[in-house]
C-alpha cells in the first residue's frame, strides 16, 4: 500500500561486528560459534565474572576510528564507555558496555545514489561496544527450554547510527548495500549477514506531508538479511498507514520480524535512555586518542568505493552498470586495475567486459572470490593479448578461460596443446569453402539462382567444419571470391 499523503521518515542502526582477533574487552578469542564447542572461548571478564576487568582492545579503536573516518565523522579524542543496564539470559554481567552520551565518532554522512539523484545520508554517531551471547530456544512436546552460548559474548561491536534521512525501501537499500561495501573496503568486518557480521534495526514513523514534526516511531530489532529488513519495512509502512487512515495513534514500541508469518510482532514498549539506566563504566578510564594517530589511521584507507567509482567511470569510460559490478568488491577493482597496470594498451572496456561476464559468472558459478580463482591479472591479461592479436577468436577464447579457471594452466600453453589457434591461411581456408560447396551442390544451385543468404549458410558451415578456428574475415572474403568465380562462370 501506497502511504498517499505520508512522508516515510527510516534511520537505521547497524551493528557491525569488526574483524579483530579478540574481544573487545579481553583476550578470549572470536571465534565462528558455528565450528565450536558453546561456551568455549570464554573467560571470567566476558562472562561477568565477580572482580574480572575490562582492558580496551586498541585493534577494535582503530577499526572503530577506520570506519568513523571512512565516513567522514568527527572522531572525538576523548570518549566514555558507560554501562547500559537491561537483564537478558545472554548479558550474564546483566550490563553491556557501550557508549552513551560521549561517542567515539558523530556527524559523518554517506552518498547514495537515489532515482532522484544522489543524496548524503547523515550519520548521527558511531560508537563502540560489545555483543551479547546466542539464544536457542528449544521447544517440543515434553519440554520447552533456551540455551546459552557465551561465545558471542564480548565481541567487538561498532554501532552506526544514521539520521532518520531514509523515506523509501528503495533509500534503504542503497544505503544499507552501500555501507556494507564500504566496510568491507576499509577491511574492518566480513559483513557477512549469514553468520551476524552486520545486523539492522530500523526505526521507522510517518508523518503527514508538510509536517515538520516527526510522527511516533516503532523501532524493528535485530533483522539479520536485507530481505528481512526490506519486509518488515514495508509490513510497517503499510500498518502505519491504515492506522493512521483510520484515526488511531501508531504505539510507540520494540518489534520482531516474525519471518514465517511474514509480520512484525510486538516484543516491548520502546525503551528510552533512561530505562537503561546509563552511568560511565567505573572500570574502564575514558578513551583517549591522539590526534596523530588519527591522522595516521587516515592516511592508510584506501580509495573508498564511491570516490572509485566515479573515477572508474571518467578515467575509463566504462558504463554506470559495469562500474558498479567492479566496483562492488575491492578486490575485484584492484585486479581489474592491475591487468590495465600490466598492459596499459588494453581496451579498458574489453577488459570489464571479459571480467563482468564471462569472469565473475564463472566465480558465481563456482562460488569463488576472485581471491580464489586459480588465475592472476597476468594470466588473464596473456589470453586477451591472445586475442586481439588474432591467434584465437571469441569462441576459443572462452574455452580457454574456463580450462584456465578449472586448473590454472596459462593461456599459450592451452592453445598449443589442443591445437586452438586461428587459421588465418588463405589457402587452408580455401581447401575447407572447396570441400563445403563440393558437398552442397543443391545449396550452391540456389545461390547461383539468386539465394544470395546462402552465403551467410556457407560460412557458418565453413566456421563449423573448422571448430570455429578459422579467421572470420578470410573466410567471409575467400567464400565471396570462390562464390564469385562460380557466378562467372555460370
Amino acid at each position: 500500500m501506497e502511504p498517499q499523503n505520508y512522508l516515510i521518515d527510516i534511520g537505521l542502526e547497524v551493528h557491525v561486528e569488526l574483524a579483530t582477533r579478540t574481544k573487545m574487552f579481553c583476550g578470549c578469542p572470536v571465534v565462528d560459534t558455528a565450528r565450536v564447542e558453546p561456551n568455549s572461548a570464554v573467560c571470567p571478564v566476558c562472562m561477568g565474572m565477580p572482580g574480572a576487568l575490562p582492558v580496551i582492545n586498541k585493534k577494535a579503536v582503530e577499526f572503530g576510528v577506520r570506519a568513523a573516518l571512512a565516513l567522514g565523522c568527527t572522531v572525538a579524542e576523548s570518549s566514555i564507555f558507560a554501562r547500559k543496564n537491561y537483564f537478558y539470559p545472554d548479558l550474564p554481567k546483566g550490563y553491556q558496555i557501550s557508549q552513551y552520551e560521549q561517542p567515539l565518532a558523530v556527524n559523518g554522512n554517506l552518498p547514495i545514489q537515489t532515482k532522484e539523484g544522489l543524496r548524503e545520508i547523515h550519520i548521527h554517531r558511531a560508537h563502540l561496544e560489545e555483543d551479547t551471547g546466542k539464544l536457542t530456544h528449544v521447544k517440543n512436546d515434553s519440554q520447552n527450554y533456551s540455551l546459552v552460548d557465551l561465545n558471542r559474548c564480548g565481541v567487538p561491536l561498532l554501532e552506526i547510527v544514521s539520521e532518520p534521512d531514509l523515506h523509501s525501501v528503495e533509500e534503504v537499500r542503497a544505503y544499507s548495500y552501500g555501507l556494507r561495501r564500504l566496510l568491507r573496503y576499509i577491511e574492518i568486518t566480513s559483513g557477512n549477514m549469514e553468520k551476524g557480521a552486520m545486523r539492522f534495526e530500523a526505526n521507522l514513523s510517518l508523518r503527514p506531508i508538510g509536517s515538520e514534526t516527526l510522527g511516533t516511531r516503532v523501532e524493528i530489532k535485530n533483522l539479520n538479511s536485507f530481505r528481512a529488513m526490506e519486509q518488515a519495512i514495508l509490513y510497517q509502512i503499510e500498518h502505519q498507514t491504515l492506522t493512521l487512515r483510520a484515526g488511531k495513534k501508531v504505539k510507540q514500541q520494540t518489534l520482531g520480524w516474525n519471518e514465517a508469518e511474514g509480520k512484525t510482532q510486538a516484543q516491548r514498549s520502546k525503551e528510552e535512555a533512561e530505562d537503561y539506566r546509563y552511568f560511565p563504566e567505573p572500570d574502564l578510564p575514558p578513551l583517549l586518542i591522539e590526534r596523530n594517530w588519527i591522522n595516521t589511521v587516515a592516511e592508510q584507507l584506501p580509495e573508498l568505493p564511491f570516490a572509485k567509482s566515479q573515477r572508474f567511470t571518467e578515467q575509463y569510460r566504462l558504463p554506470t552498470q559495469d562500474v558498479e559490478r567492479l566496483v562492488e568488491e575491492k578486490s575485484t577493482a584492484d585486479f581489474f586495475e592491475a591487468c590495465l597496470n600490466i598492459s596499459p594498451d588494453l581496451s579498458p572496456r574489453v577488459l570489464a567486459n571479459w571480467m563482468t561476464g564471462d569472469l565473475l559468472g564463472w566465480m558465481k558459478e563456482h562460488n569463488q572470490s576472485i581471491q580464489e580463482i586459480k588465475i592472476g591479472p597476468a594470466g588473464l591479461v596473456d589470453l586477451l593479448k591472445l586475442l586481439d592479436a588474432n591467434e584465437i577468436n571469441q569462441a576459443t577464447a572462452r574455452e580457454v578461460l574456463a580450462i584456465m579457471l578449472k586448473n590454472g594452466q596459462p593461456a599459450k600453453e592451452i592453445v598449443a596443446q589442443k591445437g586452438l589457434q586461428i587459421v588465418s591461411d588463405s589457402n587452408v581456408i580455401q581447401v575447407t569453402i572447396k570441400q563445403v560447396l563440393s558437398d552442397h551442390p543443391r545449396e550452391v544451385e540456389q545461390y547461383l539462382n539468386g539465394k544470395e543468404t546462402l552465403a551467410h549458410w556457407f560460412f557458418g558451415q565453413v566456421m563449423a567444419l573448422t571448430r570455429g578456428k578459422a579467421d572470420p574475415a578470410v573466410v567471409k572474403r575467400e567464400i565471396e571470391n570462390e562464390l564469385g568465380e562460380l557466378k562467372g562462370k555460370k
